[in-house]
């Protein structure tokens, strides 16, 4: 049975890397993990753009409970922190430039002048949000309840990536079906070309052929 007839089983991620968009590109339906613990130190609360001095991380910053052991469903944003201004001006600073971001910029701002107190309800949003602007569309559903592995993932029909697309190199799993196809970014001349970014970088600098460097990813 082919990727596409089978069912993708990932974790919310924030605005995720361009392997991740890759990856719904494949399939049909996608089944997001919603019964999981948090984890730390991954893209569930971060993301990589490409700033003026190169690689820039901006993560959403989280109230108590930010361990292993609180349900991905209930952790909550620290919003007495001015993250959303502060964020929204590193993505403007990056991007303002861009060949796209004016065609974009207002949509997206819009997130950044809501308040959210969950991010699972955060991220889902940024999710349909940017499968809506890349024109990735496959089927989004939740899990029902947390199974620790998938076995006999062919009889199932389901292909268990969660917690592969990472941002340490040490937890990333190597991907076969994926590759790193190089675009124009806003400081390619300076930090030359900086792979596998936020799915913002794709958009902001390639706009409608976002969708097209997704497929050849």
């Amino acid at each position: 049975m082919s990727a596409i007839d089978s069912i993708l089983l990932i974790e919310l991620q924030y605005f995720p890397p361009i392997q991740y968009f890759a990856k719904l590109l494949q399939f049909k339906k996608v089944r997001l993990e919603a019964y999981e613990n948090y984890n730390k130190g991954t893209y569930r609360n971060r993301c990589h753009i490409a700033g003026a001095n190169g690689l820039q991380r901006l993560s959403i910053p989280l109230r108590k409970g930010k361990n292993r052991q609180q349900s991905i469903r209930a952790v909550e944003i620290a919003n007495d922190e001015n993250w959303q201004a502060e964020q929204w001006h590193s993505i403007k600073s990056a991007y303002g430039n861009s060949p796209f971001f004016e065609y974009y910029a207002d949509e997206l701002q819009l997130f950044y002048k809501k308040e959210y107190d969950l991010l699972w309800d955060w991220n889902l949003d940024l999710l349909k949000k940017m499968m809506e602007l890349t024109g990735v569309d496959c089927q989004i559903e939740l899990t029902d309840c947390y199974v620790p592995t998938i076995e006999d993932q062919a009889a199932k029909s389901v292909f268990d990536y969660r917690n592969s697309i990472q941002p340490k190199k040490s937890r990333h799993k190597e991907d076969s079906a994926f590759k790193n196809v190089s675009y124009g970014q806003v400081f390619i001349e300076k930090h030359g070309f900086l792979p596998n970014l936020s799915i913002l970088d794709l958009l902001f600098c390639q706009g409608p052929s976002a969708s097209e460097i997704l497929r050849q990813s």
